[in-house]
C-alpha cells in the first residue's frame, strides 16, 4: 500500500519542520495558509499543494493533521462550513498535535466522529529542531485501533511515540507535564535573581544546585540564559507557557478541584506576557524577575 495522503494545518516553527519532515519522507501534502507566507511558499516550493480552507484540506487527506496554538484556533479548523469536519473524508483520521484543553478535545472527537472519522490527540516534546530529523516525542491518544493505522506515520515524525489511553489524555499529561517544566524554570529563573538581590554569583549558585538531587534538563535551560546569556537552549516563547499553565489551571478547575501550585508560575508568566515580553523565551524569565526585584 502507498502513503497515506496527509493534510497539514498550522506551519509555525514546529509545523513547518514537521512538514519539512513529511516531505523529506515522501508524503503528499496538502496544506492551506494560517497567518504568514514565508512557511507556507517554502513548503509549495518543495512540493506541497496548497488549498484555500481547512475544508478543502480535509477533502484531499486520508489524515488530517493540525498544530495549532490553542484550543480556540484548532475549533476554528474545525467546525463552520470552511472547517475540517464539513470536508471530512469518510474513516479520514484528524489529529491535533497542539496543546489543547482536553475537554475540548473530546467534544470535537464526538463531532469528527458523527462525520464518519476518527480523532486523536497528540500533543509534542522537543523543539522544532528535533522535529527536522523526526526525533519528535509524541504523547498520542486516542482509540487504539485507530492510533495502529497511523503509527508509523508517527514514528516518521517521533523518536519516541507513545500512546497514552482514551482521547484527551495526551493532552492532559501534556499539560501536567508542562506545568511541572513551567513550575522549575520560574523557580530557577527567580532564584538567579533572587541571587543577584543577595549578592552572590550565578554560576555558583548553579553549580552547588547542579552538583545535587535538583539537577535537571530544564535548570540546565534556564542557566543557559542566566549565566551563559543564550535564550535558545529553550525555544519556548513566554506567551504559549503562559497559555499552557493557563490549561493548567483551567482543566483543575474543570476538574472541580484548586490547583496551588500552578498560581506562581501563572502569575509570572502572565504578567511577563502583559508587560511586553511575551516573544522572549522562558529561560528569560530571568530578567524578568531581574527587573522587578529593582523596583
Amino acid at each position: 500500500m502507498g502513503k497515506p495522503e496527509i493534510g497539514f494545518i498550522g506551519l509555525g516553527l514546529m509545523g513547518a519542520a514537521m512538514v519539512n519532515r513529511l516531505l523529506d519522507q515522501g508524503y503528499a501534502l496538502t496544506i492551506t495558509a494560517n497567518r504568514s507566507r514565508p512557511n507556507i511558499d517554502a513548503a509549495v516550493a518543495r512540493g506541497a499543494a496548497e488549498v484555500g480552507t481547512a475544508r478543502e484540506v480535509a477533502e484531499t487527506s486520508d489524515i488530517v493533521m493540525l498544530c495549532m496554538d490553542t484550543s480556540t484556533s484548532v475549533e476554528a479548523r474545525m467546525r463552520g462550513a470552511d472547517g475540517v469536519i464539513a470536508g471530512l473524508r469518510k474513516d479520514a483520521v484528524v489529529i491535533d498535535f497542539g496543546t489543547s484543553l482536553p475537554g475540548s478535545t473530546r467534544n470535537l472527537g464526538a463531532e469528527v466522529a458523527v462525520a464518519g472519522g476518527h480523532y486523536l490527540d497528540a500533543p509534542l516534546g522537543r523543539t522544532p529542531s528535533h522535529a527536522k530529523d523526526g526525533l519528535l516525542n509524541i504523547m498520542a491518544a486516542g482509540d487504539k485501533v485507530v492510533f495502529d493505522r497511523v503509527e508509523t506515520v508517527l514514528k516518521d515524525l517521533g523518536e519516541n511515540v507513545f500512546h497514552l489511553g482514551a482521547l484527551g489524555s495526551g493532552h492532559t499529561i501534556k499539560l501536567l507535564n508542562n506545568f511541572f517544566g513551567m513550575t522549575v524554570a520560574n523557580a530557577m529563573a527567580e532564584a538567579f535573581a533572587m541571587a543577584d538581590v543577595a549578592e552572590v554569583d550565578r554560576k555558583k549558585v548553579y553549580d552547588v544546585m547542579a552538583a545535587g538531587p535538583l539537577h535537571s534538563g530544564m535548570m540546565d535551560f534556564v542557566k543557559a540564559y542566566g549565566v551563559d546569556n543564550d535564550p535558545n537552549k529553550l525555544e519556548f516563547a513566554i506567551k504559549n507557557a503562559a497559555k499552557d499553565v493557563g490549561y493548567y489551571a483551567t482543566m483543575a478547575k474543570d476538574a472541580g478541584v484548586n490547583s496551588i501550585m500552578s498560581k506562581g508560575p501563572l502569575e509570572a508568566l502572565t504578567l511577563a506576557r502583559d508587560a511586553g515580553r511575551g516573544d522572549d523565551m522562558v529561560s528569560q524569565m530571568v530578567d524578568f524577575f531581574a527587573d522587578r526585584f529593582k523596583t
